[in-house]
Order: C-alpha cells, then structure tokens, then sequence
C-alpha cells in the first residue's frame, strides 16, 4: 500500500483522505469544509508536499502523454508522468529534458510545483523557465496558464508548492542532444572554499557541475567536483545493466553512528567517483542514488531531514565553513553533502527558490531537538549573508526565516487557491487550520 508521507519520513502528518486520481476531474473533489492538496511520488524531502489533516490528490495515475512533436521538441503530458517516462520517450528521439534533479522519480506536476534545479543552472536556469503553459484546476475551475495566458497565475505557481490549484497537464519545450552519453571528468578538492573556487571556474567552461564532500564532524570539506558535457553521437559507454538494489525494510536507528557514517561515506564515494575522464551514460551521472531503491530507509525510523541553502558567492566560503564548524560543535554530520552553483538565469515563479549563489545539501539524521538547534544556527547565518533555503526539501524553518528568504510571499499568497493548503504553508505563515 503506497504511504503518504515526504521522502524525508519527517514530520509524520496524517491526511483525512486520499483521493486517487485516474482520469482528470472536473472540479475538486473535496467538501465544503477540506482543504486539499496534490501528491505526486512524495520525493520531497520536507512537508511541503503533505497536508496534516486534509486531503490529498494522488496525481500518480495521471500519467498518460498527450503530444510530442520530434522535430520542435515539445512535450505535452499529464501531471502526473514522471521524468523516467519522459526520458524513456524522448531520449532515443535525440531530445533531453533541459534542466534535471538528482532523480528521475519525480512527477511532472511536482517538478513545476518546486521548480525543480539541474547541475546546469548557469546555462539553463530553473524547469519552469522550459514550461511553455500549463492546465491549472482550481476551486473556481480549469485556467490555462502561460507567460501569454493569465502570467500572474503562471508565476505564482512554477514555484508555488502546489498551492494555487492542480496542475493536471503541461508542455515542455525540451533540449536537443546527440547521444545519452556524458563526458565526465573529476577533480578533487581539499577544503569547501577551494570547491566553491573551482565550481565557479569549472562551470564557465562545462555544462553540468556538481560537487560532493565530506561534510562530517572535523571536516574542512574535502571532496570531488564531477564535470560533465553532452558527449557526440560517436561516443560510446557502458549502458547501465541490471535493477537497482532494494532497501527491504527500515533501518534500526543505531545504524547511522559516526562510524557507519564514515564507512558510506567511503563506499559511495569508493563506487561514484573515479578520478579522470570518462564517458557514461546520463543515468549514472545524474542519477546515482536512483541505484538504491527507497535509501530513505537507512534513516531508520526517525527520518532525515536535508539541508539546502543557496548564499552569494561572495559569502559562500565563509557561511559553509562556518556551518562545517558548527556540524563539529554538535557532532551531527551529514554524509550526503553536494555542491551546485546557481548562476543569473532569472526564474519565472514569483516563489522560486533558485538565485545567484552557491548551493550545499546536506542530509542530516533526525535526532529531535539536536537537530533542529544546529539547522536554526544554520539559518541564522543563511540570513545574514542574503541566502535563501529551498522549500521543498525543509521541514523546519521559522515563519520569521521563511518571510526573510522570500519577501514576496506577501504578493504570492494573493494567488493560492482558497481550497489549497499544506502543512509547510500553515507553519511558515503561522496560520493553522
């Protein structure tokens, strides 16, 4: 039986009733006295994507494609198809999705509804900067939105969390490409500031950058920056073989100590990175974790919550040693620790998290109230520099933070549909049903 909760399995939040969706309705099917909300696979990390004491959409079986034209490189599709099922489609067609996450089980809808970040914003920006329109259900009925076709609406939602109604289809104009291979090269580095250097000199010369590092106790940031380039049709690589590896159950809590901590640690980076030039195929590039079916679990019972601020490059250094000595100072590492950079393509979405700057994810164990003190410490240092945390992968930022990180939430909220809620939204406002 399918769960409803967040990939973070924190905090827990029971909704009163989940609606499947199987074929797209005509108005909301939700009483008088509900509010609702769309859920797609649940890959957001925080509680964005729940709603304690609502309803929940389930937008999963909406997954039928509409349109694709192979020589414009449009795609239509319903909300609910995920990025695997658009890859699968267009990919041996010579077209690719133009900006991609860290996995590809991630729905349509849901990748508008968080405008969703790639290894290539420099050069691509957000997803909503490569959705031409959207079909929006809303409590007062169905609008077509565009840049052309009610644009207030279309801004408030790429970003919007799913709160200004249901997106039930949309069309992407998608990248063309020559080949599913990806020339990768990777360089190490020694401290976080000496990756933030690199990452801003590597990403003027390469499409796709990402870093990873040792972001446990007593770390300075040592890690390695994977650089990557769409490799000619001539290329040739390893096709990926075999079925990812399943997390049969969820793991007993005292798994995660530092020394289990260290020996992952070890084993991801001894399996992902090879230093040198190589052709691989996009899926192991982009899609590493996807190798291990629900990793969540390893968290044991308590969950994890993840990390992702976004600071100007000129502070960056600064802030992430400093959040490094404060993962010393409480013994708390994160040992899935990533380094993007975000460059000036503006966003669409009024909400949109992406900005100028350097980008960290850190992927903590949920220890209770160790845990919320060391991320509140976190985020006091994200505001004074002019950073902002990502909403999708947060389950416990302050209203007074939140309002700091988007000070046009004010203007957004005009725009959510009067039926839309979410548990992250409740918080964040201090409005609580």
């Amino acid at each position: 039986m399918k769960r409803y909760e967040s990939w973070g399995r924190y905090p827990a939040a029971s909704p009163v009733r989940v609606e499947v969706l199987r074929w797209v309705p005509e108005i909301l099917p939700i009483t008088d006295t509900e509010t609702v909300l769309a859920y797609g696979l649940g890959r957001s990390q925080g509680d964005s994507c729940l709603n304690d004491g609502g309803v929940l959409l389930d937008t999963s079986p909406l997954n039928r494609f509409i349109a694709f034209d192979a020589n414009q490189g449009t795609l239509t599709a319903e909300a609910g198809v995920t990025l695997a099922q658009i890859l699968d489609l267009i990919v041996p067609q010579g077209w690719f999705l133009p900006v991609i996450p860290g996995t590809k089980h991630v729905t349509l809808g849901g990748a508008i509804a968080n405008d969703i970040h790639g290894k290539n914003h420099r050069t691509a920006g957000s997803f909503g900067n490569h959705v031409r329109e959207f079909t929006l259900l809303r409590s007062d009925g169905k609008k077509i939105c565009s840049l052309a076709q009610n644009a207030d609406l279309f801004a408030a939602t790429i970003g919007g969390l799913g709160l200004t109604g249901l997106i039930t289809q949309a069309t992407l104009q998608l990248k063309r490409v020559a080949s599913p291979w990806i020339t990768v090269n990777s360089v190490p580095f020694t401290t976080i500031a000496e990756g933030i250097a690199l990452i801003q000199a590597q990403s003027a010369q390469h499409e796709y950058v990402v870093g990873q590092f040792d972001a446990l106790p007593n770390s300075r940031g040592k890690g390695v920056l994977m650089v990557g380039d769409q490799a000619p049709v001539d290329s040739s690589g390893q096709t990926p073989k075999g079925k990812a590896i399943t997390v049969p159950f969820v793991a007993p809590n005292w798994l995660l100590n530092d020394l289990d901590m260290r020996a992952f640690n070890w084993w991801y980076n001894r399996h992902q990175v090879h230093l040198g030039q190589r052709t691989v195929h996009y899926t192991p590039y982009f899609f590493p974790l996807d190798s291990i079916n629900y990793w969540n679990r390893l968290y044991g019972s308590r969950g994890f919550v993840q990390y992702q601020p976004v600071v100007p490059a000129s502070r960056a250094g600064e802030v992430y040693a400093k959040i490094l000595q404060l993962i010393t100072t409480a013994r708390h590492g994160s040992y899935l620790a990533s380094l993007k950079l975000f460059g000036d393509k503006k966003s669409v979405g009024m909400l949109s998290w992406p900005r100028p700057g350097i980008v960290i994810a850190l992927d903590f164990p949920f220890k209770g109230e160790q845990t919320l003190k060391l991320l509140e410490e976190c985020d006091v240092l994200v505001r004074e520099a002019g950073g902002a945390v990502y909403p999708a992968k947060d389950t416990r930022m302050s209203a007074h933070s939140f309002q700091a990180y988007y000070p046009r939430w004010q203007e957004f909220s005009r725009h959510i549909d009067p039926r839309f809620s979410s548990s992250f939204w409740r918080r964040v406002t201090n409005k609580f049903a």
